[in-house]
């Protein structure tokens, strides 16, 4: 199971992240908040700063959108979390990847 620990604006849509393992990682999810329409709001800065870590503890904003703790994670540090993945074809490549 992948856990955040914190999580700290940084700058634009960018995101510092220290998850329970100890790795340590940063995320820019300007692709994210432009590809998906649940996310529009957070184009404003003053919105998307006002993100929390939820009980699970998954990343979450006021406006209901969240991102699970395994996608930040693949995407902060690079690595697959292997069962997120079995059963997918092997020529899958994560989007932060293709």
């Amino acid at each position: 199971m992948v856990s955040i620990k914190t999580a700290t604006y940084l700058d634009g849509y960018r995101i510092a992240l220290v998850f329970a393992n100890g790795e340590v990682g940063t995320v820019d999810l300007s692709d994210v908040i432009r590809e998906f329409p649940a996310a529009a709001a957070l184009r404003d800065t003053a919105i998307f700063k006002a993100f929390i870590l939820d009980e699970w503890p998954t990343l979450v904003w006021p406006n209901g959108f969240d991102l699970s703790p395994e996608m930040l994670y693949e995407r902060a540090t690079g690595r697959t979390v292997a069962w997120l993945h079995e059963g997918s074809p092997k020529e899958m490549k994560h989007p932060s990847h293709a």
